[in-house]
């Protein structure tokens, strides 16, 4: 082989970029987009991504995140209308990023109500947020919803990806028995269902999490080179550091930075994990935090958050779903000075005290949410637009008043700019429709074709 040959060479940088992973006994880590890893004349055409885009050229990305028990209404919503709004006390970690967000009014789920089923609103929220079906109500194993809207786009575009679709949760995974008045448990802890009897399971913990997306070959593989860290307390960048070393020398000083911050953060969220892992060792948490998650649920949501955002910036998959809680979990704050269970003080039957204590259960859910959020904005991708630019992040609870148990004006929001397709800085108020018209909406900016309807739709939503 002539390595002078041009195209030869051609053909090997083109080639690193489309996989842009350091490899190194065993391990893999994908890479953050380093355009300077390319020659010129390639760097166009090589870092074009497939599928849709946004108005840089970089791949739009989606995810919902779903919070339980409903919110409290009056701290909730914002004031005023349109771009002249004020968050409200609930949402006030979000005012750094109030021009990345839209606060959607008025979006129902019809099938997540009574209807003729009686009892089982924590379930049939949980089941009909991302599906927009009726839950059959049943604790068997012949559950049935639909399939749910990260599915049916991952369908679509997930080729695109290493990982067609990312599914995590902060929550217990339960895939039967009775959990909410004669509703399978099925329903209750998954958001994302790939057939209508068949959801498809989250994963809760991050260091499961960590070496599905960074470690190489398959499963088998995978737990030997996690096993052999256990072992020797090798990180996953010790693996790659030659291979990390011999890119470095290839990119100019901006790339250089960027590729240094990235493997900060690695190395980072891999403390991290390995903290809690020591943590979850000890015999009085043993048997509630299993090895990788932390026995404090703040920092659980903040590890999870994390690898979503490395999810997103590696290009892994550009589909993703994180389930904190599921609808009805009755898990108590003390962290927060509240002792009580979530579910416990949704019921706040006017209570003051109870209603204090919800407002602050929902405000801690949005400060870490937040937070992921300024992850994202100060995260640069394409010409210098932040990962939040080229993303569309839905916030939202299937239940609207916990206290009551409504589904109509549910609490969503949408955060980021869909790679400048989207109308942000306002708070929206669509009337009354379907929340599964926002999904169609945001399904067109995704890449996917051809969706008419989906669950219950009635149209697409003016975002």
């Amino acid at each position: 082989m002539n390595h002078r040959d041009p195209a030869t060479a051609a053909q090997r940088h083109l080639s690193l970029g489309r996989r842009q992973f350091l490899r190194g006994m065993g391990a893999c880590v994908a890479l953050p987009l380093l355009e300077s890893a390319f020659p010129r004349p390639l760097r166009a055409a090589a870092t074009t991504p497939l599928g849709a885009t946004g108005t840089s050229g970089a791949p739009v990305r989606m995810a919902y995140v779903y919070f339980p028990n409903g919110a409290h209404q009056a701290n909730w919503w914002p004031t005023g209308a349109g771009s002249a709004f004020q968050l409200g006390p609930t949402l006030q970690a979000l005012n750094p990023l109030k021009s990345s967000l839209q606060v959607l009014g008025g979006l129902n789920h019809e099938n997540a109500k009574p209807g003729n089923d009686g009892a089982g609103d924590h379930a049939r929220a949980n089941a009909t947020f991302l599906t927009g079906a009726r839950a059959r109500k049943t604790a068997s194993t012949d559950i049935h919803v639909g399939v749910s809207i990260d599915q049916v786009i991952a369908q679509q575009v997930g080729h695109l990806t290493r990982f067609p679709s990312l599914e995590l949760s902060c929550d217990h995974v339960r895939k039967s028995g009775n959990c909410d008045s004669g509703y399978s448990c099925a329903y209750q802890y998954n958001l994302s269902w790939q057939a209508p009897g068949t959801p498809v399971a989250p994963e809760p913990n991050p260091r499961l999490v960590f070496e599905r997306l960074f470690g190489s070959g398959p499963v088998a593989d995978r737990q030997r080179n996690f096993q052999q860290r256990q072992a020797t307390q090798r990180s996953l960048l010790d693996l790659v550091q030659a291979d990390a070393r011999a890119l470095g020398g290839r990119l100019d000083p901006a790339d250089r930075s960027k590729l240094d911050e990235y493997l900060t953060g690695l190395r980072e969220i891999e403390l991290r994990i390995e903290r809690a892992e020591k943590l979850g060792a000890l015999p009085e948490i043993k048997s509630e935090a299993p090895a990788g998650i932390p026995p404090d649920f703040g920092e659980h949501m903040d590890i999870m958050y994390e690898l979503l955002a490395m999810a997103f910036e590696t290009d892994s998959t550009r589909i993703a779903t994180l389930l904190l809680a599921g609808d009805g979990n009755n898990r108590a704050y003390p962290q927060i000075g509240i002792p009580e269970g979530h579910h416990y003080c949704s019921h706040h039957r006017n209570d003051h005290d109870l209603m204090g204590k919800i407002a602050a259960i929902d405000r801690y859910y949005v400060d870490h949410f937040a937070k992921f959020l300024l992850r994202l904005e100060r995260t640069k991708d394409r010409h210098g637009q932040s990962l939040l630019h080229n993303s569309m992040i839905v916030y939202g609870c299937g239940n609207s008043d916990g206290n009551r148990h409504t589904h109509d004006n549910l609490p969503i929001l949408l955060a980021g700019g869909g790679g400048g397709t989207l109308q942000t800085g306002r708070y929206f108020q669509s009337g009354g429709v379907p929340a599964t018209n926002l999904f169609l909406s945001l399904a067109d900016r995704v890449g996917a074709k051809g969706l008419e309807r989906f669950g219950d739709s009635s149209g697409r939503l003016a975002i």
